[in-house]
């Protein structure tokens, strides 16, 4: 069974405005007031939360006060999942694009490394969580992207062969995932990085989700 399993943050929805809230509100805690953009710091917030911790803190001349992103880290998923659909969309045309690809008979699913509870949440928020096969997160595993197990066993929970699967996503870490797995990726280019991502050379390049469906026949079948 054909499978095209979903990277979430910057790929099925742009959540960065949610994540850098939820920063900013431990940088105002601390008594630092916002340090980090909601557009500028866009392509930081979908590598996580750690990330923009630490971006915020380089800000403050403490780049490597680990301790403080370990102390805040918690706080910022509290505050995370009090406002986790404030701001955050389904990039246009994706569902219509999930839709489309069960209709043709390809299992769907999610493989983040945000973790599951919070990705959980937001789909349940959003809607579209019974959408999909399965969901795996970053805490759902012993380990998460781009270790390929964390996409093989998405597959197999989806009830697809982790053979014949492709990896939608919008960052270096989804393009090392199937490259580990020894399977085609699609990186979307409307996210952060934009055309960026083309300089990782995956397979193929997304524009917008109406383009998905004849992409993924094309790599998969």
């Amino acid at each position: 069974m054909r499978t095209v399993v979903f990277d979430l943050d910057g790929t099925l929805a742009d959540t960065s405005g949610d994540l850098i809230a939820a920063a900013n509100a431990c940088f105002r805690a601390m008594g630092e007031g916002d340090l980090l953009h909601p557009v500028t710091d866009a392509g930081t917030a979908l590598r996580g939360g750690r990330a923009m911790l630490r971006l915020g803190l380089d800000r403050l001349g403490r780049a490597q006060d680990e301790a403080e992103v370990d102390r805040q880290y918690p706080l910022l998923l509290q505050a995370y999942e009090g406002a986790i659909d404030t701001h955050t969309t389904l990039y246009p045309g994706a569902m219509e694009a999930v839709e489309g690809l069960r209709a043709a008979g390809y299992k769907v699913a999610i493989c983040t490394n945000k973790p599951e509870g919070l990705a959980r949440l937001l789909m349940t928020r959003l809607g579209v969580l019974d959408a999909f096969g399965s969901l795996i997160g970053a805490d759902t595993l012993p380990v998460r992207k781009p270790d390929p197990e964390a996409l093989r066993e998405t597959v197999r929970r989806a009830g697809g062969d982790p053979g014949r699967c492709v990896l939608v996503g919008d960052t270096e870490t989804d393009r090392e995932t199937s490259r580990a797995a020894g399977v085609p990726s699609i990186l979307v280019t409307f996210g952060p990085a934009g055309q960026g991502v083309a300089d990782l050379a995956p397979e193929a390049l997304l524009g917008c989700y109406t383009e998905l469906g004849d992409t993924v026949r094309r790599l998969i079948g």
